[in-house]
């Protein structure tokens, strides 16, 4: 296998930059170059929803710039993307049409919880160093210019992820809007934060230890990361090899960010001086979650959306060994939340179990790949999570639960398809056309349509299969035989109940695939 270069472009709220990759034959993936262009997009947008001509006409030349810097590295590949400056214009869609008319570039926009998660995997990015901080109850702090995202871990295991609207663009635009004094920053930054923290910590974070919080950010990290790989001295602040720093160090850190001496500051912290209010506002978070957590020790790994967006490539095209387990962490993540709504894990897991073997056995028939039995999955976990609120109505109740709760990795569109699925597992079925499953978006193209419509199929047969909610059947097989699928269980149980619901759910199951289920018990004396 050839070295193969690529290239990542992020249009943040404060920065567009890039960050030029090689992928080598020992599936080693290796920064060569960054490119960063200070351009603030997101007062702009926090502000108007919109951006300035004078900033478009910016960005445009920016982007050209990349273009033309991939063509001299030879790029084999790239991908762009915009987040919440670019997310939040109300003419996002027009932006995006002129940005490749005028320069080439073909710009995605990531939805927050998709942001986040490649943010996360610039993490894991680091390998054996994240992995061995996550074992322990750890932290991800990501903070980004509209909100951050906090993420809990516990034995390698994602626990729950949050967002709040605490981005530091955004508060410094509040801050520039009430015409605040420098004076009062830091009272008002601890008002806005801990009016949404002390909900975050009674809902999500109660009695939970956090001995390690991992930041992610452009405003702090890269100072730290400096200072770290030049055993630079910084007053009384104190910087491990590895990039970590303790509460004091913080609080000590904030104090010369309270001090008026800036531009001395900014030299020394090699950053322009109008990054140093961004700087403060990230510290005054990061300190007070800290406080709030109790954590004992600050990492700051230096990465940037980029080497997410990098490391993403490399895992879809397989240039990287034993990468972390992603999918796991979104079907965790599914665990919490059905937990969150009194759902029975002992029922999630047989019905992810049955679903599972189902789809598993008509690979060949229903022309559905690995993310789709990933939706299949998380449908089966939540699929009854709107009992939480009423048990009369409990598809359109699992529908809203569903799309008002973020789970990390997945997009709004990828989250209504799991929604629609949950919703027509337990109420009648709206064929395209008719009013119910192609409006909540405003529109859904025929292949989302008929993945909702196969998913649904699987997973009414497997809830049939499990209607007294006793798991009798946990050693089910499927097996598809010409147009028949044989589903056999070893079992002594009396599965009348059962036998009596899977013919109800065979219908819409033969309509959907032209397959008849047959449904057979095996009874081991």
């Amino acid at each position: 296998m050839s070295i193969k270069t690529f290239a990542a472009v992020d249009v943040g709220s404060f920065e567009s930059s890039m960050k030029i990759f090689e992928f080598d034959r020992k599936n080693h993936m290796r920064e060569i170059d960054y490119i960063g262009r200070k351009l603030d997009l997101g007062s702009d947008t926090y502000a108007n929803r919109r951006i300035s001509q004078d900033k478009m006409d910016e960005l445009c030349r920016t982007l050209k710039e990349f273009m033309d810097i991939m063509k001299s590295y030879k790029v084999e590949a790239y991908q762009a993307y915009g987040t919440s400056a670019i997310r939040e214009m109300e003419n996002c869609t027009i932006i995006l049409d002129q940005i490749a008319q005028r320069t080439g570039m073909q710009l995605s926009v990531l939805s927050n919880s998709e942001q986040r998660f490649l943010d996360y995997k610039s993490v894991a990015s680091k390998g054996e160093a994240f992995r061995r901080i996550i074992e322990e109850k750890t932290a991800v702090l990501d903070i980004g210019g509209g909100s951050i995202q906090l993420s809990q871990f516990d034995n390698d295991t994602l626990v729950s992820t949050q967002n709040l609207k605490l981005g530091v663009l955004r508060i410094q635009e509040y801050l520039n809007h009430a015409s605040a004094k420098s004076s009062q920053y830091e009272s008002l930054i601890e008002e806005m934060a801990m009016a949404q923290l002390a909900t975050y910590k009674k809902l999500y974070l109660k009695d939970k230890e956090i001995k390690n919080i991992i930041v992610v950010d452009d405003y702090i990290a890269p100072w730290v990361v400096k200072l770290a790989k030049t055993n630079a001295k910084q007053g009384d602040i104190k910087i491990t090899d590895d990039m970590c720093m303790t509460p004091e160090s913080m609080e000590t850190f904030l104090q010369l960010l309270r001090g008026h001496q800036l531009d001395k500051l900014a030299y020394q912290m090699d950053i322009a001086e109008e990054m140093l209010p961004l700087a403060f506002i990230s510290a005054v978070l990061i300190q007070r979650i800290a406080g709030m957590t109790g954590a004992e020790r600050i990492y700051f790994p230096g990465v940037t959306l980029s080497d997410g967006i990098a490391y993403e490539y490399a895992e879809k095209h397989k240039l990287l060994k034993d990468v972390h387990d992603f999918e796991q962490d979104i079907v965790a993540c599914a665990m919490n939340i059905s937990k969150r709504y009194m759902g029975s894990r002992k029922r999630a897991e047989t019905l992810d179990h049955i679903t599972t073997t189902i789809f598993d056995s008509m690979m060949k028939l229903h022309g559905l790949g690995k993310r789709e039995r990933l939706y299949l999955r998380i449908a089966a976990i939540l699929h009854d999570c709107g009992k939480f609120i009423s048990l009369t109505n409990i598809g359109e109740n699992s529908y809203n639960i569903i799309m008002a709760t973020e789970m990390i990795g997945l997009s709004h569109a990828e989250r209504e398809l799991v929604a629609n699925v949950v919703r027509f597992n337990h109420s009648k079925f709206v064929y395209m056309g008719q009013s119910g499953v192609d409006t909540p978006s405003g529109g859904m193209d025929k292949q989302s349509y008929l993945t909702i419509a196969k998913l649904t199929a699987i997973l009414r047969l497997a809830n049939s299969l499990d209607r007294s909610h006793k798991q009798k059947l946990k050693t089910i097989k499927a097996q598809l035989k010409e147009n028949q699928l044989i589903l056999s269980a070893d079992t002594m149980e009396d599965v009348t109940l059962e036998k009596r619901y899977f013919q109800a759910g065979v219908a819409f199951f033969r309509e959907v695939f032209s397959v008849e289920p047959i449904f057979r018990q095996k009874k081991n004396f």
